[in-house]
């Protein structure tokens, strides 16, 4: 038999065969799970929903179409398709009495991306949503879709009410990006505003394990509700090192201010080592895909107007960082992501700073939910491992003095 005293003089354990293997950190390169949801080909700078090119869906689909292919696996074929699948998402987007009656205290203490965590608690709790392992397919695409609907009504109610005006109730006659712009300003939006932003929400609705896809996977396997899958996605999104860099990467225009001074302001930040808000990805080793066409909106956006000279600045400045971060760190070969030109081109169509994160979320809970319906059909709990690499156990309690 072993005695305590035996335990407590026993050299460490340096290795066991069930010792979890090196991994790199951030699970850069880890592969975690199989997915048919989409893909991000890094080194190709290509990335797709399902089998298709996410900038292609982009540039020829309206997201009602995208939004069906990532929750029911397949584009509408034909125009009643499209018109059943907008006939059954449109009721979702109401807000009900019992969560209207709290968005007033909400909005007074938070920003409305961390309002939505409590608000779309509620709206949860209050739908009465089950967890996805005591539910069938059916009822969780219905939860799916709910929230996926709920979730930009319950962003602009809150924005509203934080700089104090009314809700605005969305439209039925209005497609989703354009009613997402008439509930944050109140104002008709134009056609080309419209198709701007929608183009924007479709290329962030799924980026491969990002961290907040991620989270709600982990949250769903553990059997709980589409709900709290999807607020845990949201404390992740939060983050400024993943979804709320596109305020920041605008505020880098702001203090630079002029071309001219894209080297005096820049190049002793990358000399410091601090992060450039707006480039390099952790995913892609060439070009951004998502800026390259974000670029190119922000371009039609400012044809003929007055704005030109932002989007030329834009580029300016895009140009001038590359050169300073090609001689600081070269074969790095750091490029504009998608949080560079979203902030221009968001900015463009009347969204305000604040808002910049909070439409990314507006887009990127479809991307969630078809994670977290995929997660539910052959779940298993995910449950890594740590490496202990502190004091050697086990150690005698110390008497108190």
């Amino acid at each position: 038999m072993t005695s305590i005293d035996s335990l407590m003089t026993a050299p460490p354990v340096t290795a066991l065969a069930d010792e979890p293997a090196e991994v790199p950190r951030g699970l850069k390169g880890v592969v975690v799970a199989d997915t048919e949801v989409g893909d991000v080909r890094g080194s190709e700078g290509f990335y797709h929903y399902r089998q298709y090119s996410a900038v292609e869906l982009a540039e020829r689909r309206p997201i009602e179409d995208v939004w069906r292919l990532m929750i029911d696996g397949a584009l509408p074929a034909n125009a009643a398709q499209r018109a059943a699948f907008i006939s059954e998402v449109a009721p979702l987007r109401q807000i009900s009495a019992t969560v209207r009656a709290v968005l007033p205290a909400i909005a007074a203490v938070s920003e409305p991306l961390e309002g939505l965590r409590t608000a779309l608690s509620l709206a949860a709790a209050e739908r009465g949503l089950r967890p996805v392992i005591d539910i069938g397919p059916d009822q969780r695409r219905v939860d799916a879709l709910f929230l996926c609907a709920i979730t930009p009504t319950l962003l602009c109610a809150l924005h509203r009410l934080r700089t104090g005006h009314e809700i605005v109730e969305p439209r039925d006659d209005l497609g989703y990006a354009a009613n997402y712009l008439w509930m944050l300003t109140g104002a008709g939006p134009t056609a080309e505003h419209s198709r701007a932003v929608e183009q924007y929400l479709i290329s962030t609705i799924d980026h491969g394990f990002n961290a907040s896809t991620f989270a709600g996977r982990v949250v769903a396997s553990t059997g709980a509700d589409m709900g709290a899958c999807v607020v845990a996605a949201i404390g992740a999104l939060s983050g400024p090192l993943h979804g709320g860099a596109p305020s920041r990467a605008l505020a880098l225009l702001d203090e630079i201010g002029s071309p001219a001074r894209i080297e005096e302001v820049v190049a002793p930040m990358v000399e410091r080592g601090d992060r450039i808000m707006g480039f390099g990805h952790a995913v892609y080793s060439t070009d951004d895909p998502r800026s390259v066409m974000l670029r190119s909106v922000a371009r039609r956006l400012a044809a003929d107007s007055a704005d030109r000279e932002l989007v030329a600045f834009a580029e300016a400045t895009e140009a001038g960082v590359i050169g300073i971060l090609d001689r600081w760190k070269p074969g790095r070969h750091l490029r504009t992501n998608v949080e560079f030109y979203a902030g221009v081109v968001m900015q463009l169509c009347g969204i305000p700073p604040e808002m910049f994160t909070p439409t990314f979320a507006s887009s990127r809970v479809i991307g969630w939910c078809a994670n977290i319906l995929e997660q539910a059909v052959d779940n298993k709990i995910i449950r890594p491992s740590a490496r202990y690499i502190g004091p050697p156990p086990p150690q005698p309690i110390p008497a108190m003095a």
